[in-house]
């Protein structure tokens, strides 16, 4: 059981990571109206890779049947929130009270995810 649940965090992280990075590079698919095929590739790679790894957490999801769909799509929203917050660099740029929100954000994604038991 130790190494399903394991397994779960490691392909969320690994899914909300992946995603955050086709997302980070589909912001530079459109250059002056014009198309920029290797920021495209990486954005589908990045998406491809994401979704992989979520339909293969919710295959180890459904063996266990102990952790929600629900919870586990909260933590892959964190983990990709802080993928492109950090990946981007302009987090650190933020101003200090959008830095607090986006803080009391993640800490209640956490809430939501023990808080209702998963």
């Amino acid at each position: 059981m130790t190494i399903k649940i394991l397994a779960i965090l490691f392909l969320t992280i690994l899914s909300g990571w992946s995603d955050s990075q086709g997302f980070l590079h589909a912001d530079n698919i459109w250059k002056r109206s014009q198309i920029v095929f290797p920021e495209l590739i990486k954005s589908a790679l990045g998406f491809a890779f994401g979704v992989i790894a979520y339909w293969i957490t919710l295959k180890v999801l459904s063996e266990i049947k102990t952790v929600s769909v629900e919870i586990q799509t909260l933590g892959w929203f964190g983990i990709t929130i802080i993928g492109v917050a950090l990946t981007s660099g302009n987090f650190l740029k933020w101003q200090l009270m959008d830095q607090l929100v986006a803080l009391l954000v993640f800490v209640g994604i956490f809430w939501l995810l023990f808080h209702t038991g998963g």
